[in-house]
Order: C-alpha cells, then structure tokens, then sequence
C-alpha cells in the first residue's frame, strides 16, 4: 500500500497554524492541565486528522509533535497517541461533519461556567456575544466521560447545523471550516463568556437587546468580517507575537 504524502507545504502551514493556536489557548488559560483537544482536518487527505499527542500540555506544542490520525485510531505519523477522548469526540465529529474542518473542544473558564448553568448561555446584551446567537446549538445531554464510538457520534450529531456548542456540565466546542475561524471563534467566545460572568456577579439586571438590533448588528459583524478576512488575520498577528517569544512552536 502507498503511503499519503504527508509532507507537502500545505499541511506543514496546517501544523504550524495548529500549534500556534495551541500556544495562545495556552497563554489565556483555556486548556485544563494536559487535557482538552484542538484538531483538523490533514489538507489534501480528508480521512487523516492533526490532534495533539497524550501527555503534552497546550504550552508544549510544536508543529512537529502533533500526531496525524485515521479515524479508526490509527497514528499515521508522530510520536505517541491521541487521548482517548480525543479520538472519540474528534475522529467522530471530523467523520460524521464534513465541514468541520477544524474542532476545538476546551474547559476553558468562562465559557464551562456558563455551561453548568439552566438555560441558555448568555443575554444577548453584549456586542461580542451577538456573533453567536444564531450560530449556537446546546447539547443539554450530558453522558459522562466521553470513551465510546457511540458517545462521540451523540456528541457528533448534537451538533446540527451549529458552529458553536455548549456542552453542559462539560465545556464547549467550536466546529469551523479553517484552523484560522476555529481560533477566531473560540478566543471571542470566551471573552464574550467572561463579560456575561463578570456582569452577572454584579447581581443587576443584564440590559437584553431586541432580536431586531441583534438581526441588525449579526448583519454588520459578517460582512465586515467577510471583507477583512479577520479571522486569518487574528491568527497572523497571533503567531507574529509567537514569532517573538516562543518560535519553536513552528518547529
């Protein structure tokens, strides 16, 4: 059997925009210890995905330490194997969704909080968190430690048409066509987590905004993101920043 070529210029810049993701999850704290996964889809080989090896932590990833996996849960190149639960959600959700050509699953702070509590997630009444109002599905469905083919096709199918989902009493997950708007996603996510957190705590009432305004305003972020090309814009400057402290992640 021929062997894929899995060292062709794209999916290198697959790697490299993989692991910078990782190292800025990392600097705001959105992984928990060595768990939580960051994939996608391997250019040119829609059966292959990249995920990070068990036992590294966000911090530690280089574009050379990600594995390259099947969805059978072979390692296909690189050292070491996918989490068990990496496997289970990622290889599941990257089979069964097509167009989620990047998955990130984190624990991160703010975003988890607001899945531990009934009903949905936020207000409506902040500008960051209206990207997400249509784009958002909720699997109410908790069903513990995900470690099976059949959990990972529920959490798979729980997605629907959704790019956004809370995973009550458990996390999130940003489903995305590209690396660059699976970052661009998850970062605002959070932010726009931690602002309802913070306004909550306050204990006054959250001013609400009318769905006509959120229509309006949901209008205004997509074509002024469309026209700028902003998510692959945040993760250049991202990893331009990398460049400066930490460019081994590239390696």
């Amino acid at each position: 059997m021929n062997m894929p070529n899995l060292e062709t210029d794209e999916i290198w810049q697959a790697r490299m925009d993989l692991a910078a993701c990782f190292r800025a999850a990392a600097r705001l704290g959105m992984n928990e210890g060595i768990c939580n996964h960051l994939s996608a889809v391997v250019p040119g080989h829609d059966d292959l995905f990249l995920v990070n090896p068990d036992g590294w932590g966000f911090g530690e990833i280089t574009a050379s330490r990600l594995l390259i996996c099947d969805y059978e849960g072979n390692v296909i190149a690189g050292a070491g194997t996918p989490e068990a639960t990496a496997f289970f959600i990622h290889a599941r959700v990257h089979a069964r969704v097509p167009r989620a050509r990047a998955a990130f699953h984190t624990h991160m702070p703010n975003a988890t909080a607001l899945a531990m509590l009934e009903g949905p997630p936020f207000s409506w009444s902040l500008q960051t968190s209206l990207r997400f109002q249509a784009r958002m599905a909720i699997d109410e469905h908790y069903n513990g430690v995900a470690l099976s083919t059949e959990e990972g096709d529920r959490i798979a199918a729980s997605i629907g048409d959704a790019d956004i989902i809370f995973m009550k009493n458990h996390g999130v997950m940003v489903v995305a066509p590209t690396i660059a708007k699976a970052w661009d996603d998850l970062f605002y996510l959070e932010r726009a987590a931690q602002a309802e957190v913070l306004a909550l705590s306050t204990g006054r009432k959250l001013a609400a905004l009318p769905q006509s305004m959120i229509d309006q305003t949901l209008a205004q972020i997509r074509a002024n993101a469309g026209n700028r090309g902003s998510a692959r814009l945040h993760l250049d400057s991202v990893m331009r920043q990398l460049d400066r402290s930490e460019p081994e992640y590239r390696t």
